[in-house]
């Protein structure tokens, strides 16, 4: 065997091969590591428009949360307020009560007073009358000295 015809068989035989794996396998390999490029690259974009998100989302809950935490301050604050006028309303009722009680007692208390004087001048005026009938030593008519009575009953 002849080592030129070898040597030029097995360039031809390369070229061949050269030449069917640039026409058929290097495209597909091309086109899956450009579409494997570009896929590893929206990944990228994506991770850091998540990352971009992620961070605006944070930002977002961090102003809600101070949001919140205002409102809530707020209607505590409210509460205090509505607290402190109810127990207002309360203290002023329970003051009108306490008046009004009073009052009600005052009256109460004159009208026995009254009564009670009312009673005095009547043991009082029957007293002068025992005791003037003593003196005397005679009975006093009641009907007939009734205005001497009565005038004794107004000077006490």
């Amino acid at each position: 065997m002849n080592l030129n015809a070898t040597l030029i068989g097995e360039l031809i035989a390369f070229v061949v091969f050269v030449l069917f794996c640039m026409k058929f396998v290097w495209p597909p390999l091309s086109n899956a590591i450009e579409a494997r490029q570009k896929k590893i690259a929206d990944g990228l974009t994506a991770s850091d428009r998540a990352e971009k998100d992620l961070a605006l989302a944070q930002d977002k809950a961090k102003d809600q949360l101070k949001d919140a935490k205002a409102q809530a301050a707020e209607i505590i604050d409210q509460a205090k307020k509505r607290e402190a006028k109810m127990l207002d309303e309360a203290v002023a009722k329970a003051s009108a009560e306490r008046d009004n009680i009073l009052a009600q007692a005052k009256t109460e208390i004159e009208a026995e007073r009254n009564r009670l004087r009312e009673d005095l001048r009547k043991q009082v005026a029957a007293l002068a009358v025992a005791g003037a009938e003593k003196i005397l030593q005679r009975s006093i008519d009641e009907a007939a000295h009734a205005d001497i009575l009565e005038k004794l009953v107004q000077e006490l």
